[in-house]
């Protein structure tokens, strides 16, 4: 029987599938202390965001050699050593189809906020306050939207973006992509430069992407969105070029640590905040379970 260990929850339809096809399946979430000794015991392990495996939890399934494959329900494995486990004969997937119009979504739903105010006029309206010339905002159609990475998500966030009338350019480090036929390719600092709108979606990186440095080169009066990974964005760069006025605002999905408690970014006006829910619809949930039971299924024969 295969053993897996699902630590960051599982859709109900997964769990029984995967039942159903004769798993032996425990739902459960381990401190890391804990996990290098559970882990042990397990053929597969499927994580979300908030489980770590690194080098020592890989070293505590290696000495029974047991577990043969981790797999990340979602996009990202910048929390899976993937290095470490591969080279010592630990597969490591991911779902990276399922959650890209979930992603975009939300994105795109940061956008429409950060536009018309919604994030500020939510909060006020409650407070009995009736701030109605304070929250003039701005049409997205006919506006730039520049995206700085140009995958599953960036491309699914881009069809969304010209059905609204706005003008995309992209940049991705691999340079022009096929899937982005259709849409302009322009270099880092053309787009930091020319967009009304950015949105980040790229892999989680040693350091910030957008620094002081970068904010200098966007327009007056941008508008910066992060989906992507915790730490693109120097919070304290973030912060001052909100202060002054360099950006309108900014959407934040994900942070340097989870959750977040920087009280600055927290409680700021011109921040627009969820927390990490990129993938958090009920679609998407149902097709990351899909591909995790193909994934075993092919893996083990099942």
């Amino acid at each position: 029987m295969v053993k897996v260990l699902a630590t960051d929850g599982m859709d109900k339809a997964t769990a029984a599938k995967l039942r159903g096809l004769g798993c032996e399946l425990t739902e459960q979430f381990f401190e890391p202390s804990e996990l290098a000794g559970q882990i042990k015991g397990y053929d597969a392990v499927v994580v979300r965001s908030a489980t770590k495996v690194g080098e020592p939890i890989l070293d505590a399934a290696l000495e029974t050699g047991r577990l043969k494959i981790i797999i990340r329900g979602g996009v990202g494995t910048d929390n899976i050593d993937v290095a470490y486990a591969q080279d010592n004969g630990i597969e490591v997937r991911n779902t990276p189809n399922a959650s890209s119009a979930a992603v975009a979504e939300l994105a795109l739903a940061h956008l429409f906020a950060l536009a018309r105010h919604l994030h500020e006029a939510n909060v006020t309206m409650r407070e009995g306050k009736w701030e109605k010339k304070d929250y003039q905002g701005v049409e997205l159609a006919g506006k730039t939207l520049g995206l700085i990475g140009f995958g599953r998500i960036g491309e699914s966030m881009a069809d969304k973006a010209k059905a609204l009338g706005m003008n995309v350019v992209y940049y991705d480090i691999i340079g022009p992509t096929p899937a982005g036929a259709g849409f302009e390719f322009v270099g880092l600092d053309d787009l930091l430069a020319r967009a009304d709108f950015i949105s980040l979606h790229v892999p989680k990186s040693d350091k910030p992407m957008i620094t002081a440095a970068e904010i200098a080169k966007m327009k007056d009066g941008a508008f910066l969105v992060n989906c992507a990974r915790g730490g693109l964005i120097d919070e304290d760069d973030m912060l001052a070029a909100l202060d002054s006025g360099k950006l309108a605002g900014v959407g934040l999905d994900v942070y340097p640590e989870e959750p977040p408690r920087n009280e600055k970014v927290l409680k700021h006006p011109k921040i627009s905040l969820t927390p990490h829910i990129g993938a958090s619809t009920s679609e998407a949930q149902s097709r990351i379970g899909e591909e995790i039971v193909e994934i075993l299924s092919e893996k083990f024969g099942l």
